[in-house]
């Protein structure tokens, strides 16, 4: 018993600079959109970015309804973690990865790049599940 106490403390410390980080990348993030034209974000706008369905593809054909679950590639199968950080505290960490994912599932889904106003409204939103 002795040892589980250390071991769960440290295991905590470890993850705490991750979640730390995570609120200072997503503000940034959010200033850089709002520089780019976008204004106040929207949550419940975010949240239907996500669920919206174009030509059979949606966040959600891959991501599942809950960002908070872990999903499945549609084409390919492979897992994919959790896309929200109270799931998955590596998530929205670094913001090239974040840049690199919108332009690359925007893209697949969409078939557009996201506007940056739709990337704030989602950030927003998925900051919050």
């Amino acid at each position: 018993m002795r040892r589980t106490i250390p071991v769960l403390l440290l295991s905590s410390l470890m993850v705490a600079p991750v979640w730390a980080q995570s609120p200072a990348v997503i503000d940034q993030l959010l200033n850089e959109y709002q520089s780019a034209g976008a204004s106040a974000p929207n949550a419940s706008a975010g949240e239907a970015l996500y669920n919206r369905e174009q030509s059979g593809r949606s966040c959600t054909s891959c991501h599942t309804p809950d960002p908070r679950a872990a999903g499945k590639h549609q084409r390919t199968g492979k897992r994919i973690e959790p896309l929200a950080p109270s799931a998955n505290p590596e998530r929205l960490t670094d913001e090239r990865q974040i840049e690199k994912w919108f332009y690359r599932n925007c893209k697949w889904t969409l078939g557009r790049e996201c506007t940056a106003q739709e990337k704030s409204d989602f950030l927003t939103w998925l900051r919050d599940q």
